[in-house]
């Protein structure tokens, strides 16, 4: 069985959103999480690795490797990094950052070599290009990640020995006030 979450990184600044970015100090910075980004990042750590309790869905389990996309002068947030450390930290788990955006084919074979189940936290622009990469074009996912949504975990399955088809899910986070409880 290998199971693979996906995740967009947590919130950021957007044209017309409250909150600007701010490093763990709280000093403002464009390629940061918002406050309310920093907290989704802390509770996606009970969301992933809740203590004493089942996880809120039962798609959704404790990863064992973590990926996030890593900042590059063409790309310098620092935002995938953020939203993933907690939950490392947490787990007592290296994040793996070895692969930006633009380079999802190494990430790809990484990710499959990887010990599941695998949490990817990345940038939303190339997440349904990412699961097609991993799992095929007839996988059925949504085209795109919505622009809107910080709040859903796309996963992909595969089960047997000898591997066998993907299947996708989606599961809503509900951990902040105005999550939505649907998936886009």
């Amino acid at each position: 069985m290998h199971k693979i979450m996906i995740i967009r990184h947590a919130e950021k600044h957007q044209n017309g959103s409250q909150g600007l970015g701010v490093t763990e100090e709280g000093r403002p910075s464009a390629h940061e999480l918002t406050v309310r980004g920093w907290q989704r990042a802390a509770a996606l750590v009970q969301f992933f690795a809740p203590e004493g309790a089942a996880h809120k869905s039962p798609a959704i389990e404790t990863p064992r490797s973590i990926f996030a996309s890593d900042a590059t002068k063409h790309s310098p947030s620092l935002r995938a990094m953020h939203t993933a450390g907690l939950l490392a930290a947490k787990l007592d788990i290296a994040v793996n950052h070895h692969y930006a955006e633009g380079e999802e084919d190494a990430l790809v074979s990484a990710v499959l070599a990887a010990p599941s189940p695998v949490l990817i936290v990345w940038h939303h622009g190339s997440i349904s290009m990412l699961v097609r990469k991993i799992a095929g074009q007839r996988i059925g996912c949504p085209g795109h990640w919505p622009d809107d949504r910080f709040d859903e975990v796309w996963i992909l399955e595969r089960g047997g020995a000898h591997g066998g088809a993907w299947s996708f899910t989606q599961v809503a986070q509900c951990l902040l006030p105005d999550d939505c409880p649907d998936v886009a």
